[in-house]
């Protein structure tokens, strides 16, 4: 069983290879963070992942649940900062 959940890790963490691409070549803003966002909830899915294979998947689940709600106020943060940078910017060229 612990087998299966080691196999799963490796392609959850090999499917984070197009994410990380977006996120890096991205061609706009929005585009990067989403491609942050499917990173942080792969993530949070592969921190389950090592619990069940450690067998105490009761304390990671709370750091997975953590983890999750740190992603989300980050990709919240960021989308509203840009989201401001590009009100400013348009009040500036008008």
């Amino acid at each position: 069983m612990n087998t299966f959940f080691t196999v799963i890790g490796c392609i959850l963490l090999f499917l984070m290879i197009l994410p990380l691409y977006r996120l890096i070549v991205g061609p706009d803003v929005i585009s990067r963070i989403l491609g942050a966002n499917v990173i942080g909830a792969k993530t949070t899915i592969v921190i389950v992942l090592v619990g069940t294979i450690y067998g105490r998947v009761e304390m990671f689940v709370d750091i997975a649940i953590a983890y999750a709600l740190l992603n989300f106020i980050a990709a919240l943060a960021a989308s509203r900062l840009f989201h401001r940078a590009k009100h400013l910017k348009l009040k500036e060229d008008s």
